[in-house]
């Protein structure tokens, strides 16, 4: 298992459009993804789960991957939420 904090940096945070692009990356991993806003979690390959974190712009958010090929999930995924996406 490996970890890293990440601060988003997206200035409308990681609403539909990003969480739908994230989860599609981050299944194509065989590893498990999770993310860790504060206190609460939720499981990186699902849009919804994603949307209930409600992130922001400036938020911190810890990406977790654990399992086959956690490194590079861990590497391309954080690179993700440290994207500004096109709307």
């Amino acid at each position: 298992m490996v970890n890293q904090t990440f601060t988003v940096i997206h200035p409308q945070g990681f609403h539909a459009r990003p969480s739908k692009l994230f989860v599609e990356k981050a299944n194509m991993f065989p590893c498990k993804v999770t993310l860790f806003k504060g206190e609460k979690k939720a499981n990186g390959k699902s849009s919804l789960g994603l949307l209930t974190l409600g992130i922001s712009a400036g938020d911190e958010i810890r990406l977790e991957t654990d399992g086959e090929q956690e490194q590079q999930a861990l590497q391309e995924l954080g690179q993700m939420l440290t994207k500004i996406y096109e709307e």
